[in-house]
């Protein structure tokens, strides 16, 4: 029975991991499709320009809403939803010739003589192009820094071919969330910045956990094969992503729902990729070892050889 217990494979992750490859490989082309021509919708703290809230006694009709700028010369105007039907967001391009409160003056005289005397102005932003390049160099460095530490340290942990799978899954979790923003059009601002570094650091913990167990496992049963060592090990780590996993959803659908429209973009960004990270920790990590032919050989402890133990004792 004890013997039967050892060469139990559990359950069988990598006989799917064919169909899971040709899944990720299609959400990874159509995110870097994606911003190759969609781009990121950059908020105002990249893009700088006039940021204003308004707010309305009854559903605002969009349309009429931008013919309206139009007409008083902001064109570029960007106008969408904030919340609610009654909420609006007007987005301008920076401009130097008139002062934000200007501009925000201008707009709402217009919008209350045009459509609504009750029309309330909410709140008013201005950001300099100058700030928004700078943040968005401080922003790339800030992540290009963590990939390095990421990778450095997973270069000095795991032997290199999973290795290989840690820095694939995690790749794989940027670049899909990325693709999520921009597929979607959702506005790309500091906070959603801060929810990818925080889904890089999540991604590559539960990597980092199940590679501790696939190569446990390998160094603990020499008779399974390289698949039943790796659905033992993910069997084996199940019940800990599955409960970490739910535990982490279901604050942030708590912060998705209730947490307004402030935090949208950085809860999305997290719960987005929360999920995605515990399925490349599953499926892509390990599948990507495999494929690179991981052994037990090759993850088996290196024995030191003691000075003197091949000499005959006296």
């Amino acid at each position: 029975m004890r013997e039967l217990i050892n060469t139990d494979e559990r359950i069988p992750f990598m006989r799917f991991r064919g169909v899971f490859a040709i899944i990720s490989g299609l959400l990874i082309v159509a995110s870097i499709i994606s911003l190759s021509v969609n781009k990121l919708n950059l908020g105002l703290d990249f893009t700088g320009g006039t940021l204003i809230e308004v707010g309305f006694q009854q559903p605002a009709d969009l349309p009429q809403v931008r013919n309206v700028l139009s007409d008083t010369g902001f064109e570029d105007a960007v106008v969408q939803n904030y919340g609610t039907q009654k909420d609006l967001l007007i987005r301008l391009e920076p401009r130097t010739d008139v002062k934000a409160e200007q501009l925000g003056t201008t707009i709402l005289e217009s919008l209350r003589s045009n459509i609504d005397q009750n029309i309330e102005m909410r709140r008013i932003e201005f950001v300099g192009p100058n700030v928004g390049d700078e943040f968005i160099e401080q922003g790339g460095l800030a992540m290009l820094t963590a990939l390095i530490c990421i990778l450095i340290y997973v270069a000095l942990r795991f032997e290199w071919r999973l290795a290989v799978g840690a820095v694939a899954a995690l790749a794989h979790d940027v670049i899909i969330t990325l693709g999520l923003f921009s597929i979607l059009g959702l506005e790309f601002d500091l906070t959603v910045l801060a929810a990818l570094l925080a889904v890089i650091g999540y991604s590559i913990n539960d990597t980092v956990v199940v590679c501790d167990r696939i190569r446990e496992t390998f160094r603990k049963f020499a008779k399974l094969t390289p698949l039943q060592t790796v659905n033992r090990a993910l069997t084996d780590t199940l019940s800990r992503t599955i409960v970490t996993s739910v535990t982490t959803i279901l604050v942030l659908l708590t912060l998705f729902f209730l947490g307004g429209p402030l935090i949208h973009g950085f809860s999305t960004a997290l719960l987005f990729g929360v999920i995605i990270g515990t399925y490349s920790s599953i499926f892509v990590a390990s599948s990507v070892a495999i494929s690179f032919g991981v052994s037990r050989d090759d993850l088996m402890p290196t024995e030191v050889e003691k000075e003197g133990a091949d000499q005959d004792p006296l």
